[in-house]
C-alpha cells in the first residue's frame, strides 16, 4: 500500500504542479495586459491634456484685449455696438427677482407637445 500512496502522491503534486504553472501563466498574460491598457490610458490623459493646453493658449490668445479691442472698433458701427456706460450696470439689489413658482401650475419641463402625432406624412 505504500508504494501506492507515494505514487498517488507523485501524481497529485504533478497535477498541482501543473495547476499552478496554469495559473501563473494566466496571471501574468492579465497583468501584461493590464500593464498595456494602464499605458494606454496614460498616453491618452497625456494627449488630452496636451489638447487642452493648445486650447487654453489659443483662447489666451484670441481674447487678447489688443486684439477683441481692435475687432471691435473694426466692426462697431457693422454690429451697432453701443458705448458702454455707467447706467447699463446694476446692483444685485436692483435686480428684479421673479415671482415664486405655483405648486399647481404643471413643471415647464414635463410638458409634452401633444400636436404630433408621430406618424410621417
Amino acid at each position: 500500500m505504500r508504494p501506492l500512496l507515494r505514487t498517488f502522491l507523485s501524481v497529485a503534486a504533478a497535477v498541482a504542479v501543473m495547476a499552478l504553472a496554469f495559473w501563473a501563466y494566466r496571471e501574468n498574460y492579465a497583468t501584461q495586459q493590464a500593464l498595456k491598457d494602464q499605458r494606454a490610458v496614460q498616453r491618452e490623459i497625456a494627449e488630452l491634456r496636451e489638447a487642452i493646453a493648445v486650447q487654453r493658449a489659443e483662447w489666451a490668445f484670441l481674447n487678447r484685449p489688443d486684439r477683441l479691442a481692435d475687432l471691435t472698433a473694426a466692426g462697431f458701427d457693422r454690429l451697432g455696438l453701443l458705448p458702454m456706460t455707467p447706467e447699463q450696470f446694476a446692483r444685485i439689489g436692483e435686480l428684479p427677482v421673479p415671482p415664486p413658482r405655483d405648486p399647481a401650475a404643471p413643471d415647464p419641463a414635463a410638458v409634452v407637445d401633444t400636436t404630433s402625432t408621430g406618424e410621417d406624412g
